[in-house]
């Protein structure tokens, strides 16, 4: 594990992200509910909650993959509540999925030069930077469907890095992986955030958490139950209920 400090706000910094009064419903089903929360530039924020709790929903409506039916989120000082998913990722917002969607048929390097060519409009890319920050540059000509779990996680990662993101939303990168493998994507997530990408990271295990961020935001049932660290939300009796039903 890195011996770096874990990342957190800049002092003074002005919010890249804010969200403001977010709610999204399904039918008659209310999943976000009225979510506030803002994100400091190079800053990594964990979310956390049990099932069902609105943590995927909450980075599928900043993504735009969903929209937002009140409140506001603001990106870097503009709206973007109702700009679509691929105006977003040209703005400097990009995600990965619990599921990776890498093109399995393509190799390594294709899934990103991919992503590059459809994702980025600013500068030139460096594929084999990329490549090398997930530790894919030797695996680089393997099909993408050909690599392992912890692989395809960091080419899903590696595809978001070449639409050259401001905002990186991580949706349970850590899910199945061994000690060794959250260890090197918690040093590399926090590579990503001291060259001043903000990331929010969705994840269910505390531990890899607590290794990359001091800050937290606890959901429940679609609203925000705490905002904090690990430690103190781990001592909140709302908290505690939630996860354990009570």
């Amino acid at each position: 594990m890195s011996s770096e400090p874990r990342a957190g706000a800049a002092s003074g910094a002005e919010p890249i992200l804010q969200l403001a009064g977010v709610n999204k419903r399904f039918g008659g089903h209310v999943v976000l509910n009225d979510v506030s929360f803002s994100l400091a530039p190079g800053e990594i924020v964990g979310l956390v909650g049990p099932n069902g709790s609105g943590k995927t929903t909450t980075i599928n409506v900043i993504s735009g993959l969903y929209r937002a039916d009140a409140g506001s989120i603001t990106f870097a000082g503009q709206p973007v509540h109702q700009v679509p998913m691929h105006k977003l990722a040209r703005l400097g917002i990009n995600r990965t999925f619990q599921v990776p969607k890498n093109f399995r048929d393509m190799t390594a390097r294709e899934n990103i030069e991919v992503a590059a060519h459809f994702g980025h409009a600013q500068q030139q890319v460096d594929v084999d930077a990329i490549l090398r920050d997930i530790d894919l540059l030797t695996q680089a000509d393997k099909l993408a469907g050909a690599l392992t779990v912890n692989q395809q996680k960091l080419l899903d990662l590696g595809r978001a890095l070449a639409t050259g993101p401001k905002l990186l939303l991580v949706d349970e990168i850590g899910a199945g992986l061994n000690p060794a493998e959250l260890g090197g994507i918690a040093e590399l997530l926090l590579k990503l955030a001291q060259r001043g990408i903000s990331l929010i990271v969705v994840e269910h295990l505390m531990a890899f958490l607590n290794n990359i961020t001091a800050r937290v935001i606890v959901l429940g049932a679609g609203r925000m139950l705490f905002e904090g660290t690990l430690d103190a939300a781990s001592r909140d009796p709302e908290v505690v209920a939630a996860f354990i039903g009570g």
